[in-house]
């Protein structure tokens, strides 16, 4: 027998684990049996059968997972211990949503429209977005055909070049050669 404190006491004998108070047996269980190890440590600790560092030092346990069963037995009691574990809803965004949503997408409406439309919450919508699982649809630019053909038959320089206006300005501030000459 290991003691726990003065009066608690265990021993492991082929694959199980029996607690003592005094020499009278209180509690059995499989070696393996994380579960119901958990439940009889914190239930001595909140019986006042032992403290949490005699817990700690009996069996080498870390001082969170003791607290965390703890806190367990005290909201839960015995059962929170041997109920399944809560697991996280099926994901919102599934293949089937997340080809509709790009469809959408594709057909040009805003994120904000087609997570509403899907009944899907935007931040959910906008995370897909950032990760990549969905695409934004490019915003399409049509060239106007006329403007497009103007500028292809313009003549190459219609204005005439930069270092050329300042001779091009005093030319036309100056009066012409052939008014100056009758007069």
């Amino acid at each position: 027998m290991t003691p726990i404190t003065d009066v608690l006491a265990f021993s492991k004998d082929n694959g199980r684990v029996t607690y003592f108070n005094g020499s009278m047996p209180v509690f059995i269980h499989d070696e393996d049996d994380i579960a119901s190890f958990r439940m009889i440590t914190a239930q001595f600790c909140i019986n006042g059968n032992a403290t949490q560092a005699q817990i700690i030092r009996a069996f080498g346990v870390s001082k969170i997972s003791l607290k965390r069963a703890v806190k367990r037995y005290r909201s839960e009691g015995p059962k929170g211990f041997y109920q399944p574990q809560k697991r996280r809803g099926p994901a919102v965004l599934t293949p089937a949503v997340l080809a509709e949503a790009q469809q959408l997408l594709d057909e040009g409406l805003e994120p904000s429209q087609v997570a509403e439309r899907l009944g899907v919450k935007p931040d959910t919508f906008s995370k897909a977005i950032r990760a990549g699982r969905l695409h934004r649809a490019e915003k399409k630019t049509l060239l106007q055909p006329q403007r497009y053909a103007a500028k292809a038959r313009a003549p190459a320089l219609t204005k005439p070049p930069r270092w050329a206006w300042g001779q091009a300005m005093s030319r036309a501030a100056s009066p012409p050669a052939s008014a100056s000459s009758t007069r």
